[in-house]
């Protein structure tokens, strides 16, 4: 069942802690493994993200009226999606000793959700859950504490950087979000859609200091 609170407000992770060189390797080493089958894998991932977060799939207009898991794993669109979302993990674990490369990376998949997808930035935390869960499931056998930890670490460091950047962009939700920007769902469509921009300007403000300066 999808889970309300999360979609009530824009959460703040922990800081992410920064890994070790061991930690660096260990999801060098398990990612190997897991990439092999990138496209299978992130299907899997992709489908158990819209059945657990369905509001989710308001943004993929080729199956955003699916309900049928089995229906969505057969559309092409969302294979695509899988490999270019498998890909793009691919690219942060391939550069995870180069810390600026990282950033740069997911500075761009963060800016290109927030300005063009206008995705809530919350929707990468439940992303990257669902990621290390089913790679947790299918790779059992390689997911020992110690990996499990690391793993950890480097969901918190995605999403980190990720909502970075949407903080960077001025991030403002959109009338048509499935979570409110200000608070005030009623008044919120109205600043954000005003022409005055005096006034959209006032409430982005507003929200971005209640977001992010908790």
């Amino acid at each position: 069942m999808e889970k309300v609170q999360g979609e009530m407000e824009i959460e703040r992770w922990e800081r992410s802690e920064e890994l070790s060189d061991a930690e660096r390797k260990v999801i060098q080493e398990t990612w190997s493994r897991v990439y092999t089958n990138c496209e299978d894998v992130g299907v899997s991932i992709l489908i158990r993200f819209f059945v657990k977060f369905p509001s989710a799939k308001q943004y993929f207009s080729q199956f955003k009226h699916m309900e049928d898991p089995l229906e969505m794993e057969r559309t092409p669109q969302l294979r695509k999606h899988a490999r270019r979302v498998m890909g793009a993990v691919n690219t942060v674990v391939e550069n995870i000793n180069d810390s600026e490369k990282v950033s740069s990376v997911l500075a761009l998949v963060g800016k290109a959700h927030a300005l063009k997808h206008k995705v809530e930035p919350v929707y990468f935390k439940f992303f990257t859950g669902v990621m290390l869960e089913v790679i947790a499931e299918e790779y059992a056998n390689d997911f020992t504490p110690e990996v499990q930890r690391a793993w950890t670490k480097m969901k918190s460091l995605i999403y980190t950087h990720v909502t970075a950047a949407y903080k960077e962009v001025g991030w403002v939700q959109y009338p048509n979000s499935t979570m409110c920007c200000h608070g005030q769902h009623r008044r919120c469509q109205k600043k954000v859609g005003c022409s005055d921009k005096r006034v959209r300007k006032k409430a982005s403000t507003s929200f971005i200091k209640k977001a992010w300066d908790k």
